[in-house]
């Protein structure tokens, strides 16, 4: 009897979806954080074995740092929708916030915050590039709320005298304020009292005076 000496053929690599991949993983960072992630909660979440997440995704680390950059960058383009459309700027602004609460305070599951804020924080002081993420993130939404709210003062929506970088400051503030919030477990409708609150504060007397020509017209 002759033996086949020939090497069994190896199975096929289990085939993946890298968007929903991604996804998964992100889910599990956004959960427990970076630091409390391992490879092998990555691994449960997206249903591959290490082996597999090292070949598609590189490290922890590296993962890590593509969801970070994904969600920025969809963040980013979600804000640029938002105030590009022609609509006051109280409008916008209650739209945006009340997108973003829905994010991190959804109707189904925990609380869960921003994923940006909620996970990058508290490692970007030892690790310079999710450092760099952060701040990139962070600015960028600020600078968008900056030219949206020259705009709004060149069309006469706030004051004259205002100062729209200040006020993107500020308006960056309460969003902030929110996803830490909403992490924590406060209500829905506090979180939505204060976005009533800070649209009364940015839009400021330049909001009540157009009401009032409004209702003498």
């Amino acid at each position: 009897m002759v033996q086949n000496t020939q090497p069994r053929p190896r199975g096929r690599p289990r085939a993946y979806d890298r968007q929903q991949a991604l996804a998964q993983a992100r889910d599990a960072f956004w959960q427990a954080g970076f630091a409390a992630t391992s490879m092998d909660d990555l691994s449960a979440a997206t249903g591959m074995n290490r082996p597999s997440l090292y070949a598609a995704f590189g490290d922890k680390q590296q993962l890590y740092l593509e969801l970070l950059e994904r969600y920025i960058v969809a963040a980013n383009q979600a804000i640029a929708v938002e105030f590009e459309q022609d609509q006051p700027l109280a409008r916008t602004l209650t739209r945006f916030y009340r997108y973003a609460l829905a994010l991190y305070l959804p109707e189904e599951g925990p609380p869960r915050g921003c994923f940006l804020t909620g996970t990058a924080v508290s490692e970007a002081a030892a690790n310079p590039q999710v450092r760099e993420k952060l701040l990139t993130g962070l600015s960028g939404f600020t600078r968008a709320l900056e030219r949206r709210l020259r705009r709004a003062r060149d069309e006469g929506e706030i004051e004259a005298q205002a100062d729209p970088a200040a006020l993107a400051d500020i308006a960056s503030a309460v969003l902030h304020s929110l996803a830490v919030r909403a992490r924590a477990g406060d209500s829905r409708v506090a979180l939505n009292a204060t976005i009533k609150t800070a649209i009364g504060l940015i839009c400021g007397s330049a909001q009540r005076r157009n009401a009032r020509r409004a209702s003498h017209a």
